[in-house]
């Protein structure tokens, strides 16, 4: 079944040869007609997908106990711009907020939130979500129009829909992954003549078969160091939260779902959200390159139960109806659950500081 979008992308292939992954992710997610994220509503339980906030409070309540914990590590200034990129539905702003209100009122008073968001439909979803934060709530289209101070920055799935760069390793070595067209003119994977510097692959090249595939992702890249020379400039934290690997290496990791489920990345262009895992090895490189302190690489589950989330749930338990007990508790293990195939193990967490600062619950770094 084709959608509106893969005969868009098949007319323009017909038209001008392959395109690049790049271009690929970039259309279905962002195609002004027909993109996955102009067209639907992605999270939740009627989307594709449930993202950790959609789960629990408890998710957002961990994040707002680690910006009160980042800003009292930073002396407590008086005025902070607390921004989240990609806000989703706002729930993980909301749950902040709450948490932050409550025990550290200094900070919610000194605040003003600022929400990075493209779409029109999101923000206003975001706006029904943080009613009861309306005056402190303040929509960007770009990270850059953030006014300047002291900022604090939460990305929760973030980095995984900035679209990436694959590299396939032929007899003649590393070739630009394309996509074009196939006998029967449907969407296929081809290598195309771009190469690439020897020197970005991980030292295991030599032994790797040909088919390898090599991840590469320049707009994370620049992503990053936006973020990061802004915290050079102004001070802060930034908080990232992302499903990816700590190690950069080999191997395809470009997927699609659809319907709460996996779909090949090539089958419903505009109608699946499109991924890929991110490189936080390459991200940490980045931040150390500019000169920004590193908290790294705690699973997502050794990072919230850091924080205090089994405490906190037990909290929210109490007094509770036995199977509302059973809800919070199902919620945790989602959340943190250590294990093939759990978000506690799949998601990677890394902070990164200006000036040098150990923030809990990462290990110190001398």
């Amino acid at each position: 079944m084709s959608t509106p979008l893969t005969d868009k992308i098949k007319n323009l292939i017909r038209a001008s040869g392959p395109i690049s992954v790049t271009d690929y992710f970039a259309l279905c997610l962002a195609d002004p007609e027909y993109g996955y994220y102009r067209s639907r509503e992605p999270f939740g339980r009627h989307g594709d997908f449930i993202t950790a906030p959609e789960i629990s409070q408890l998710f957002g309540e961990m994040i707002g106990i680690f910006v009160v914990h980042a800003w009292q590590r930073h002396g407590s200034p008086a005025a902070v711009r607390l921004v989240e990129v990609g806000p989703g539905r706002g729930t993980m702003m909301a749950d902040m907020l709450r948490v932050i209100k409550r025990i550290a009122p200094l900070l919610f008073e000194g605040l003003n939130v600022h929400l990075v968001e493209t779409s029109e439909r999101l923000r206003g979803v975001q706006r029904v979500t943080l009613e009861a934060y309306s005056t402190k709530v303040t929509w960007h289209d770009s990270f850059e129009d953030v006014p300047e101070g002291f900022t604090l920055i939460a990305a929760n799935e973030l980095f995984d829909a900035i679209p990436i760069r694959q590299f396939v390793k032929t007899p003649t070595g590393f070739r630009e992954r394309l996509v074009g067209l196939n006998a029967d003119g449907e969407l296929t994977f081809a290598a195309g003549v771009a190469t690439l510097d020897p020197d970005l692959l991980p030292s295991s090249t030599a032994s790797a078969p040909d088919g390898t595939v090599f991840e590469l992702a320049p707009a994370r890249q620049a992503v990053m160091q936006t973020l990061c020379a802004r915290l050079k400039t102004f001070g802060g934290t930034a908080l990232i939260i992302d499903y990816g690997h700590m190690v950069t290496g080999f191997g395809d990791t470009l997927q699609a779902v659809r319907n709460h489920d996996f779909d090949p990345p090539l089958a419903h262009p505009g109608e699946a959200d499109l991924t890929s895992h991110v490189d936080f090895e390459d991200l940490a490189r980045i931040a150390l390159s500019m000169g920004i302190h590193l908290n790294g690489g705690l699973r997502q589950g050794e990072f919230l139960y850091g924080l205090g989330l089994a405490e906190r749930a037990t909290a929210l338990a109490k007094d509770k109806a036995p199977s509302e007990q059973r809800l919070i508790a199902a919620a945790v293990d989602r959340l943190a659950g250590e294990g093939a195939g759990k978000m506690g193990e799949l998601f990677k967490v890394i902070a990164v500081s200006s000036p040098a600062l150990n923030l809990m619950p990462f290990r110190p770094v001398d």
